[in-house]
């Protein structure tokens, strides 16, 4: 297999720092939706998204066997949501797709929001209590992960076997706050939203 030339290095490059970009910018058009919720009283951006682009060796083959490093490949997109309101969870996931809806229609970013992982915390706490459901028929869909006790209860809380939620995702050096209701502050959504650091 040959070695990738150095325009291709610099085309994956791009294409990796492009879709890291896209979720970071998605982040902040999810949040300021989200924040007109009452029953949300903070969103936070955790994962590899929130921090600065590493370089890498990638899984890619060929990169991998020439020891090519290349910018960190954006898997998804992790939020943290404090919410008060389970029931409100229908709410919260339609919110959640308007925006990224709206970020396709007005700015032309595309990210799929099979792509976006919602945790859900409990206000007060930080008890994890689930994950938002991708699918919008539960609990009338199931699959085979969500015979899991306690999954689509209430409707559209997601539990995953074996999973617990790592307090540590949300230090501060590992996570940025987009709304915080406390603190009074909502996020203007716009199609020229910045990322709130820089590469």
């Amino acid at each position: 297999m040959p070695r990738p030339s150095s325009q291709e290095i610099e085309k994956t490059n791009q294409e990796l720092f492009q879709r890291h970009h896209h979720f970071r910018v998605a982040a902040d058009w999810i949040a300021a939706e989200l924040s007109r919720l009452p029953e949300v009283a903070r969103v936070t951006l955790f994962g590899s998204v929130a921090v600065p682009l590493q370089k890498e060796v990638p899984r890619f083959r060929e990169y991998r066997r020439a020891g090519i490093e290349v910018w960190h490949e954006t898997d998804d997109l992790d939020l943290a949501v404090w919410m008060n309101d389970l029931a409100q969870l229908p709410t919260l996931r339609k919110a959640a797709a308007q925006a990224l809806n709206r970020l396709r229609r007005e700015a032309g970013t595309d990210v799929q929001f099979y792509l976006l992982d919602i945790f859900i915390l409990e206000p007060g706490t930080d008890r994890y209590q689930g994950r938002l459901c991708i699918s919008r028929d539960c609990p009338k869909f199931r699959a085979v992960q969500c015979n899991v006790p306690g999954c689509g209860q209430p409707r559209l809380l997601h539990q995953i076997a074996n999973f617990s939620f790592d307090p540590s995702f949300l230090h501060p050096r590992r996570s940025q706050v987009l709304f915080d209701r406390a603190q009074v502050q909502t996020p203007e959504r716009g199609p020229e939203t910045p990322p709130s650091f820089e590469f």
